[in-house]
């Protein structure tokens, strides 16, 4: 749009050539250094041409996927205005901040035929299982959106198959991909999430608890790539070529950050899902299952405790695969931040100011501690140096979130810890401003001065940052979701 208020001539004519140019060998000055995507040959579908000779006109362009009457033009513009400004004024909580990052949250659902989907993120990212599920939360929940957040999980609960859900939903003509062993567990606490915001047990009953039931069941016997509960109740994944996780860089056959085995955020979520199965299965009278649900959970917490604690280093280990262990990671951050939290007390705080002091910047969370041998300040380059560095030192705002949970859980919701972690989120208040306008990205450098990098806007940096506020940051947080 075009708006020339602010000329001093009136408009005579609105030229549209509708033939398209291709622009061959056009550089983004930006993107200098990243060979990969520095030069492109685009595609320009039109232009429109228009002349001003008068003050106090105006002339508005309106592109569209969908055939649209060009003299409503004007109209709607402001339709679209006044829309994100109800988005905007429905937001959770009037601070700022929030009612930025709702209007952020309603750029990433779509429609997806009939239902609605999550956009992972922009430009590049389609609908992605694990993303959904992560975002899922904030980005419907956190702002009143039951009934989208109902089309998802039913439309989720269908694409099940072998207890899994696929990673990236295809095209028409392709064939799903099951390579994830999170996304099905981070449904199960959207499903606790859901329940605790509505009080819609009786949707969850009707409508999900078969796939959740058979979820359980596959894992405890053994699914794609490995997937299985370990004798020690712990679930194992992993293939040496595969990788499951959302720290997923491969190049070639290189795996950037090799997880098979267990990793500590599957086990969080393993055993929160187990605690949220238990706690619906005693909801729905069905006591038998809960007990064995009960008996699981506990061998796993009492199993993770002896496994993945580091005393040495005060934290947790990233992975652990027989006798190997990795050191750490923020992934730790999941086993205090979750609903059904495997660390309490003593070790959980421990956890906490670890990250804090390791990871944590106003970001988001580093991938990798500075100090270790493998950290990469820089988040740049071509394919090979950029997707080397991804999860080796760059930091994820999405991280945020979780952190913020787990920091005000061990300070006991203090309302020191509260105010400090509202800080935290309202300095994203810049981020909204530095790339995409109104979006945070996807990831950040580790050093500073923290450029940011990846997809310009990215769901699960916006959702988690809207979670947290309004679960643990609000004035009011906790009474509707508890």
């Amino acid at each position: 749009m075009r708006d020339c208020r602010g000329c001093t001539w009136p408009i005579t004519q609105l030229a549209v050539e509708a033939s398209g140019h291709w622009y061959r060998d056009f550089e983004y000055a930006r993107a200098k250094g990243q060979v990969w995507i520095s030069v492109k040959i685009l595609f320009n579908r039109s232009c429109c041409d228009t002349s001003c000779r008068g003050e106090g006109e105006m002339a508005v362009c309106v592109t569209s996927t969908e055939r649209r009457e060009a003299g409503r033009a004007a109209e709607m513009r402001e339709q679209e205005r006044e829309r994100r400004a109800r988005v905007k004024e429905q937001a959770p909580a009037r601070e700022p901040v929030v009612q930025e990052l709702a209007a952020a949250a309603d750029q990433f659902l779509v429609k997806r035929g009939e239902g609605w989907t999550v956009i992972a993120g922009y430009p590049w990212f389609s609908d992605w299982g694990r993303d959904t599920m992560i975002a899922l939360p904030g980005l419907t929940l956190a702002t009143g959106r039951f009934e989208v957040a109902r089309g998802i999980l039913l439309a989720l609960a269908e694409s099940m198959d072998q207890g899994m859900l696929p990673n990236r939903f295809p095209d028409a003509g392709e064939a799903p991909e099951f390579n994830t062993v999170d996304a099905t567990l981070w449904f199960v606490e959207a499903v606790r999430a859901y329940v605790a915001y509505t009080g819609d047990a009786a949707f969850v009953r009707e409508h999900l608890w078969r796939k959740l039931v058979a979820m359980v069941e596959w894992h405890l016997r053994g699914t794609r790539y490995g997937i299985r509960m370990d004798a020690d109740g712990l679930l194992a994944c992993g293939e040496a070529s595969v990788q499951l996780t959302w720290m997923d860089a491969k190049i070639g056959d290189w795996v950037v950050t090799p997880r098979a085995g267990k990793p500590v955020e599957i086990q969080a979520l393993w055993h929160n899902a187990l605690c949220v199965m238990r706690d619906l299965s005693r909801q729905f009278g069905e006591d038998e299952r809960a007990l064995f649900l009960g008996q699981l959970a506990a061998r796993a917490r009492s199993s993770f405790g002896e496994l993945f604690w580091n005393e040495s280093a005060g934290g947790l280990y990233d992975v652990v695969n027989g006798t190997e262990r990795d050191g750490a990671r923020p992934n730790q951050i999941f086993a205090v931040s979750l609903h059904h939290a495997l660390l309490e007390g003593e070790r959980a705080r421990r956890v906490v100011e670890v990250v804090q002091r390791e990871l944590w910047t106003p970001k988001g969370l580093r991938t990798l501690a500075r100090g270790d041998a493998r950290y990469r300040a820089r988040y740049g380059g071509g394919v090979w140096e950029r997707d080397s560095a991804y999860h080796q030192g760059t930091v994820w705002p999405w991280l945020m979130g979780p952190f913020v949970t787990a920091y005000v859980k061990v300070n006991g919701g203090s309302a020191e810890a509260r105010e400090a972690a509202r800080g935290w989120v309202r300095a994203f208040s810049q981020a909204l401003r530095e790339e995409c306008l109104g979006q945070v990205s996807e990831v950040a450098d580790g050093d500073a001065p923290q450029a940011w990098g990846g997809s310009v806007a990215q769901a699960w940096s916006v959702a988690e940052l809207l979670r947290c506020w309004v679960e643990d940051l609000r004035e009011d947080c906790g009474r509707e979701t508890s």
